[in-house]
């Protein structure tokens, strides 16, 4: 039988090698703005014109020298690496030289460019394989601009598959809301037909340049922690070795002993939303899809947000090059990252972290939009001058304070705790307030004790019985139509209505949901009379929990007015003398 297996044409190799590399308009915007970035450029200006399927990228970065430039659209041509050890020392977004390679397969490529420092700046068109078919000198500032004509112009096939024109266009712009979320430093400039389309202005934290992709979150919205963490114990000693054995000078190839983890987060009594679309993870300046650590912001937000509501919470890892293997799929947004487990403890850590109560991170911000209209209202309104020494004497209050800062003052209808703080008021709702601290505490020790006499049930539905063994209840029938239940939750123990409780309890849920029924149950009741020593004792033992925001079903726990806000309102920042109408 003859042989069918045949090599397959250089130029069909190259356009299914293309074809997993380019496939939309947004994979080419997010290769050529990858190479913008990694040539160090703080102004990426992106333009395009759909309807004739091209596409513009300038930039500000290093630029490139003529040879360069006659290399550049070359099969696997790249600056970035060298050799095979290289692959696991990648800091760079780029580093398989493709992309450029890839695009004068599908596409005509021009490229003009100049070095920082250099006096000429050049322009070249490259022909099919990458191959320069025209030289010649331009005038042009240092940096480095990629136009892409008639893209797919070969494969008519592939242009009547592609999503329309309206679609791929919103594919571009998630694509540069990602990429700039990574790289928050960075201007950038969208236009489309001609017109300028939007803009993101750059900002010195991500939490900063949020607001400007999603307009509906305010600033006071977000919490936003920088840590440096160590790498995996396993790796740390391989780490330290490299660094000692390294004698390389070139920043890409050190290995840091250290991470870093950038966490923004929504505060749960603030903002959340209908899917879990916002719940994003980068590695080294690109997202990344990690289903792991993804469930695991999920699983730190759980008994946080209302039912059927999901948190805002973008996470960046700095992590050691050599934990991360990029070399998955083309887009490099599937990775391998060892030692997995670590990573996600120290998440979660840094997620409790940004959800307490603390001096660190204690918002400046009123809570209800009906305060702060009051509030504009009465700045509209006033027009009075206050000098001061300190111009912010509300942020050295709260620096000065400590996590069990809050005094009781009064109670308001037997519902609200009254608490004063250094840098202002707050009000605590009792009831929901102590079932976040019931529900901690059961969460961390989830108790049954026996009970004598036992408590007995009547006309329980086998799934019903079947529930209350499934938390640990000790069940068993008493009769006919009857069932003893033999030990309860220890909060239960002293309630009137345990009957009640353990009936409420068998209706369905996993362990979590009876944590949580147990806590609300027993929590303190709205209406109830505390006196200053109960409500100081609530206020500490709530504001030590992990998660003092919002209550177990997701409700806001407490409501801060601060000093400042205050002032503003009563109009106090007055100059003596005019006041009076002197």
């Amino acid at each position: 039988m003859a042989s069918t297996i045949q090599a397959l044409p250089t130029e069909v190799v190259y356009l299914i090698t293309a074809g997993e590399v380019i496939d939309c308009f947004a994979s080419v915007v997010r290769e050529l703005v990858e190479n913008s970035l990694d040539a160090g450029a703080t102004r990426i200006v992106v333009s395009l014109w759909p309807q004739q399927w091209r596409i513009r990228v300038a930039d500000n970065g290093c630029g490139m020298n003529l040879d360069d430039l006659q290399q550049a659209a070359t099969a696997h041509s790249t600056s970035k690496i060298r050799s095979s050890a290289d692959l696991w020392k990648i800091n760079s977004l780029g580093f398989r030289g493709e992309a450029l390679h890839s695009l004068t397969t599908l596409a005509d490529l021009e490229i003009l460019s100049r070095p920082v420092g250099g006096k000429l700046g050049w322009r070249i068109s490259y022909g099919d394989g990458g191959e320069v078919v025209q030289v010649e000198v331009t005038a042009i500032a240092p940096g480095t601009v990629v136009t892409v004509s008639h893209l797919f112009g070969n494969c008519s096939s592939r242009r009547q598959g592609l999503p329309t024109a309206a679609q791929q266009m919103k594919a571009v712009q998630a694509t540069i809301y990602q990429i700039a979320l990574c790289h928050p430093h960075v201007t950038w400039q969208i236009w489309q037909n001609d017109r300028q389309w939007f803009t993101i202005s750059p900002a010195s934290t991500t939490g900063q340049l949020l607001p400007q992709i999603l307009p509906q979150v305010r600033q006071g919205d977000l919490q936003e922690i920088k840590l440096e963490i160590p790498n995996p114990p396993s790796s740390c000693t391989d780490a330290i070795n490299r660094v000692s054995t390294d004698t390389s000078t070139d920043p890409m190839n050190r290995v840091s002993p250290h991470s870093a983890l950038n966490l923004v987060v929504g505060l749960p009594d603030r903002t959340h939303r209908h899917r879990p679309d916002w719940v994003r993870v980068a590695i080294n300046g690109r997202m990344v899809k990690t289903p792991e650590l993804e469930q695991t912001i999920l699983s730190a937000f759980h008994r946080t947000l209302p039912r059927d509501r999901y948190p805002i919470c973008f996470l960046h890892l700095a992590i050691s090059p050599d934990q991360i293997n990029w070399n998955r799929n083309p887009a490099k947004t599937e990775i391998y990252l060892n030692e997995i487990i670590y990573w996600q403890e120290q998440i979660t850590q840094a997620i409790n972290q940004a959800l307490s109560i603390s001096s660190n991170n204690l918002k400046e911000a009123v809570h209800t939009t009906r305060v702060s209209k009051l509030l504009k209202a009465a700045e509209a309104k006033g027009s009075y001058n206050f000098n001061s020494q300190n111009p912010n004497p509300c942020t050295d209050a709260i620096n000065r304070v400590s996590p069990n800062s809050l005094k009781a003052v009064a109670q308001v209808s037997n519902t609200y705790i009254v608490a004063e703080h250094p840098s202002g008021m707050w009000l605590v709702e009792q009831h929901i307030a102590h079932e976040r601290v019931l529900y901690e505490q059961l969460s961390d020790n989830w108790q049954l004790v026996p009970v004598e006499p036992s408590i007995i049930l009547y006309q329980l539905s086998p799934a019903q019985v079947l529930q209350l063994q499934r938390i640990g209840l000790e069940i068993e029938p008493f009769g006919e139509q009857l069932w003893a239940v033999r030990n309860i939750p220890a909060p239960l123990q002293q309630r009137d209505d345990c009957a009640e409780a353990i009936l409420e309890l068998s209706w369905g849920g996993d362990l979590q949901t009876a944590q949580v029924a147990v806590a609300c149950r027993s929590a303190i009741r709205n209406g109830t009379p505390m006196n200053q020593q109960e409500m100081q004792a609530l206020l500490d033992n709530w504001q030590r929990t992990r998660n003092p925001r919002t209550c177990p079903h997701g409700r806001p726990i407490y409501l801060s007015l601060e000093e400042s806000a205050l002032a503003r309102f009563f109009r106090r920042n007055w100059v003596i003398g005019k006041s009076h109408g002197i």
